[in-house]
């Protein structure tokens, strides 16, 4: 099984990206979180900024709409070659179509769920995602803490997965550390997104930490 490490850019030096994607070189792919100040309270980047970093990234990456009308906003994403589009089913008025879209552009296709949001509407359709996206934060803001009582959803997901026998990755998103990292890979995760605790020293040394951690604590879910 593999564990995947995806920097968050948000806490990256936001005047020195190309640097700051270079320094992450060993991450899996980075996490790009989209905000709107509409779905969540935030505002971040946008399309011009994604086009610019697919072409200077030296990993692929894996983009988080926190935005209102991804059916309508999402494909341009994955048009600008994302490796993996994530949008949150609150915001979705047609997830299943939307995901089968971003697939036949190219892209890998994730759904995102809040932490008070419930999975259980979404498990006879998995096969229609490349990923689910468990939030161990309320999105909107980085440097929270991590909510372990997410985790039962996460567990669920991964029991859906594996009596499935498909292949979806389970990403957490939110206070993702060395101390918590470990939780969530218990709980099924196989994809970590990380930010502050990635870009707060040595970014490959703390990537390489927190992939030890994962592994040591991993629970196969497949």
């Amino acid at each position: 099984m593999t564990t995947r490490i995806n920097p968050s850019i948000l806490a990256a030096d936001f005047a020195n990206f190309e640097r700051e994607l270079g320094r992450i070189a060993t991450a899996d792919l980075v996490h790009v979180d989209i905000m709107d100040n509409h779905f969540v309270p935030n505002l971040t980047f946008g399309l011009p900024m994604v086009e610019r970093l697919v072409q200077v990234s030296p990993v692929p990456l894996d983009v988080h709409l926190m935005i209102d009308d991804p059916d309508r906003w999402a494909p341009g994403y994955a048009e600008a070659g994302a490796a993996s589009v994530t949008f949150h089913v609150e915001a979705a008025t047609d997830p299943v179509r939307l995901a089968r879209r971003l697939r036949e552009i190219g892209s890998r296709a994730g759904i995102a769920l809040k932490p008070g949001t419930d999975v259980e509407p979404y498990l006879e359709v998995l096969h229609e995602f490349d990923q689910v996206l468990v939030m161990t934060v309320e999105p909107g803001f980085g440097g929270q803490s991590f909510m372990p009582e997410t985790m039962p959803k996460l567990r669920r997901v991964a029991d859906a997965v594996r009596a499935r026998g498909i292949d979806v990755w389970l990403q957490v998103d939110g206070g993702i550390t060395a101390d918590t990292i470990g939780i969530a890979a218990e709980a099924g995760a196989d994809t970590f997104v990380a930010g502050s605790a990635v870009f707060r020293g040595e970014p490959a040394e703390q990537i390489a930490a927190l992939r030890a951690a994962a592994a040591g604590h991993r629970h196969d879910h497949r």
